[in-house]
């Protein structure tokens, strides 16, 4: 195999990175995982998990080996959010950043303060400490795309459990919509989809009367995403 040309260039060109919102659901509001910073600049601050991709990556790549290597996540759904050019947004150098936003089940990892990070910490949407670089306008996108994706593909079933109630799941649509819904309207619309299984079997040790359990048909969803629906509440 011949080696790969290296080349160099006569004018200076922006530093790539990548930089990632990981929303995660405790059953009752939408959380955001993020990093304490452990080197300079806004050393100690808190920020999205991100980093420069490497040479021989894509921004993809450097997307989802960012979530393992900072904070222990992997095999989520993520999807590319926007790219931010600002020219002043790193204070070290011009860096580019494609942002990634990924839906996280917060239950089924225990997170870990990877490279270059100290901590990695859960947080209220409604409750951030002030963010490093720009990555306040990030989340604020992020969340905007969240609450309109939310109106034409069933996403969001990476937040709950492999099974869950439909109260459950009607808790998950309220916390992204930051609004009230009407429980007969919503149960129509959402089992009309036909993405959801009912098992045979309930909810147990409630003091009200026990729900079914449900799941949802992966070659369905599979179909929906893809093509896209609108699906308003």
């Amino acid at each position: 195999m011949k080696d790969k040309k290296k080349y160099t260039y006569e004018y200076p060109r922006p530093a790539l990175a990548t930089d990632c919102v990981i929303f995660g659901f405790d059953g009752g509001s939408l959380k955001l995982l993020l990093t304490e910073r452990e080197k300079e600049p806004f050393k100690n601050k808190w920020a999205l998990p991100g980093g420069f991709v490497h040479m021989d990556e894509t921004t993809d790549e450097c997307a989802e080996r960012i979530l393992k290597e900072k904070v222990g996540v992997k095999n989520v759904f993520v999807e590319q959010l926007y790219t931010f050019s600002e020219t002043d947004r790193d204070p070290r150098e011009r860096v580019v950043s494609v942002s990634y936003f990924a839906l996280v089940n917060k239950h089924q990892y225990e997170l870990v303060a990877g490279r270059d990070t100290l901590k990695a910490e859960w947080f209220e949407l409604a409750d951030l400490p002030k963010l490093a670089f720009d990555h306040s306008k990030i989340v604020k996108m992020a969340i905007l795309r969240l609450k309109g994706k939310v109106s034409y593909q069933p996403i969001g079933f990476e937040l709950l459990n492999e099974k869950f109630t439909l109260s459950q799941l009607q808790s998950l649509y309220e916390a992204i919509l930051e609004t009230s819904i009407d429980k007969r309207n919503f149960r129509k619309k959402i089992l009309s989809l036909g993405i959801l299984k009912v098992l045979e079997e309930k909810e147990k040790n409630v003091a009200r009367k026990a729900a079914w359990y449900y799941s949802f048909d992966k070659k369905a969803y599979k179909e929906l995403t893809q093509k896209g629906i609108y699906f308003e509440i």
